[in-house]
């Protein structure tokens, strides 16, 4: 820590003059145009389900994160415990992937598609609440419940999901 300081320190006066004395040497090299590199990450491909589960599928759609959407994280209040699928579990779309419990109620988690779990969030076990500050959020230290395998017919069942627009769409309307 002692080098940070040092490092950080305000430059002495005595310095600055000896910069500022130093003659100033013009180069011929000139800049060239640089055309800046900047990549965006491929954003997977994210649908929703009537009972709030989301899926996000990678661009090939062999595998997913699933997870609960921030509408029923809101109506939730505030996620006590998580229940998690074991790894290996095979699910056809409506199984029970697992079940969230809050302080107003619990809910049953369901698979939106078929597939197989591979990963489970395990960070909810100790801090359950995670879902309620960032549900939709599919990064380490995110909301998400568990990573699957995708095959035909869970790519069958996805194409039946609501996008983004569709599902704002239907927690605007009174059906849910």
């Amino acid at each position: 820590m002692a080098s940070i300081a040092r490092c950080l320190r305000a430059v002495r006066p005595s310095t600055l003059s000896r910069f500022s004395q130093t003659p100033r040497v013009q180069s011929n090299w000139r800049t060239t145009a640089v055309r800046s590199f900047s990549a965006s990450p491929i954003r997977d491909i994210r649908k929703y389900t009537k009972d709030h589960e989301w899926i996000d599928l990678n661009a090939d759609q062999t595998a997913g994160v699933i997870g609960i959407s921030e509408y029923a994280a809101e109506e939730l209040g505030d996620v006590v415990y998580v229940e998690l699928p074991e790894e290996g579990k095979e699910l056809v779309a409506g199984d029970t992937l697992g079940a969230v419990e809050s302080v107003k109620s619990a809910a049953d988690i369901n698979s939106p598609i078929a597939c197989t779990v591979t990963a489970a969030n395990i960070a909810l076990e100790e801090k359950p609440g995670t879902i309620n500050q960032v549900p939709e959020d599919d990064s380490h230290g995110g909301g998400w419940v568990a990573k699957v395998t995708v095959g035909e017919q869970g790519r069958k069942d996805f194409e039946s999901l609501m996008d983004l627009e569709e599902y704002k769409a239907f927690t605007g309307s009174e059906e849910h």
